[in-house]
């Protein structure tokens, strides 16, 4: 993939296919290290430490539209590019956590993308999931929490066109913020 962002993406599609009614993404930078980690993890129904195993596999799938899976072995790879490394722990019942280290520093690291665009296609595409998204640049961050915006917004759907376009303004500015220099 071109960008980390559509890897994403599609690692929390699998969740939302698990039955995660939480989704919580983290992508967390240190630059003096030239290291990020980006972390995906759901409540969701988990895997057997079977499918585990299988689930790196491009012809491993739980899908029954399509005979193969290339989200997470195209994420690892993407990882292994940089000399990282991608961990997955998952339990049946509790959830899955994936998580991708990357050198940010290496000539095949692949840029993050837009993650701004990819959070709310998530938020707004799946009213029924919370999902907290969580930026950090070395000691910045912020955190973006469906469950806190739908507290303030009582009725008002996150894929009112306006929201939608604020959570996307919100994410791309506070990003900004946080690669700003002091």
């Amino acid at each position: 993939m071109r960008e980390l962002s559509l890897n994403v993406l599609d690692i929390a599609q699998n969740s939302v296919a698990a039955g995660a009614s939480l989704i919580e993404i983290a992508l967390t930078e240190e630059p003096e290290k030239h290291s990020l980690a980006i972390s995906i993890r759901d409540n969701g129904k988990g895997m057997t430490p079977q499918q585990v195993a299988a689930v790196e596999d491009p012809f491993f799938t739980t899908r029954t539209t399509r005979k193969v899976g290339m989200g997470v072995p195209l994420f690892k790879l993407a990882a292994e590019q940089t000399g990282g490394s991608l961990v997955i722990q998952s339990e049946v019942g509790a959830g899955t956590d994936i998580t991708a280290y990357f050198r940010t520093d290496h000539l095949d690291f692949t840029p993050v993308g837009d993650m701004a665009s990819t959070m709310t296609a998530l938020i707004t595409m799946n009213l029924h999931i919370d999902f907290v998204y969580r930026r950090t640049y070395g000691e910045k961050s912020f955190t973006v929490d469906t469950r806190e915006l739908k507290k303030i917004l009582g009725e008002v759907p996150l894929n009112e066109p306006s929201i939608a376009q604020w959570i996307t303004q919100f994410i791309n500015e506070n990003t900004q913020e946080i690669f700003t220099e002091v």
